[in-house]
């Protein structure tokens, strides 16, 4: 099926911004961090290493599965539904989606973004007031809110998420997007070079989710943990400005580069897959 101008537009907004990914490249200080972060994890025992990521993989499917069964995920995707009917009243399930236009998928998209953006802009602001409670839950609730909302960029653009493989996939897009740039550019290159997999039932690439570059993101959220904890005194009429707008800040900035890369991701495989449509 041929594009339609827009689409053919959208689709090379993705590719230039594809390109940039690919070009992407880091500076003197990145690599000298990435090397000493990446020797420093190495002196831990093999085993110690093997078993950290395992754990964190697991930790996070098992999250992945269990969002993607909750009672709010299955009330949200009826009201996806329901938001789709006002463009096609004929649309029965989420497959059905593809059949809307690019525009009309992009507003509902960005309804679920605008909704998880605030969601972590409220939980970043909790915890910006040092309180452990809010704090030491931050990194927990952060994954759920992102995971949830790639989750939904899905659903939105006809993708069922109640498969293995696109399962898999959304939790590969997750960990994707949350990477540093230079590590983004091979990360989207294995995403894509999956989509050929994409009617196959079962996920059939590799299951390991987590590598050393993910412990940078793990060391800003510490980071971000300890800055709060140290400024939280600093209040203006009692209330903690500085430490509300760093945890504020940094978790609405996470989940805008979560939702742009899973956005551009889903978007991409929706105008490939119109493409070769007979």
């Amino acid at each position: 099926m041929t594009l339609t101008g827009r689409e053919k537009h959208a689709l090379k907004v993705i590719k230039e911004w594809e390109n940039r990914l690919m070009t992407y490249e880091p500076n003197d200080f990145q690599i000298t961090f990435e090397k000493y972060l990446e020797r420093s994890f190495r002196l831990l025992p093999e085993s110690i290493q093997k078993q950290f990521f395992s754990v964190v993989d697991s930790g996070l499917f098992h999250m992945n599965a269990l969002i993607q069964g909750s009672q709010i995920q299955l009330e949200t995707r009826e009201r996806i539904l329901s938001t789709g009917r006002i463009f096609d009243h004929t649309l029965e399930k989420i497959t059905d989606l593809k059949n809307l236009k690019l525009d009309e998928l992009q507003f509902i998209a960005e309804q679920q973004i605008a909704r998880h953006r605030l969601y972590s802009l409220v939980q970043g602001s909790l915890a910006g007031t040092g309180k452990a409670l809010f704090l030491g839950t931050d990194l927990p609730a952060m994954a759920i809110i992102n995971l949830r909302a790639v989750q939904l960029i899905g659903l939105v653009y006809g993708f069922e998420i109640n498969t293995p493989f696109e399962l898999m996939t959304s939790l590969k897009v997750f960990y994707s997007a949350i990477l540093p740039p230079r590590y983004q550019k091979e990360a989207w290159s294995d995403l894509i070079s999956e989509i050929d997999f994409q009617n196959h039932f079962f996920y059939e690439g590799i299951e390991d989710i987590t590598d050393t570059p993910w412990i940078e993101h793990l060391l800003e959220q510490l980071f971000k943990a300890m800055v709060i904890l140290t400024i939280r005194k600093k209040e203006m009429k009692g209330i903690p400005l500085v430490g509300l707008a760093i945890g504020a800040g940094t978790n609405y900035r996470l989940t805008k580069k979560v939702t742009d890369f899973a956005n551009k991701y889903y978007q991409l495989r929706f105008l490939q897959n119109k493409e070769v449509e007979i």
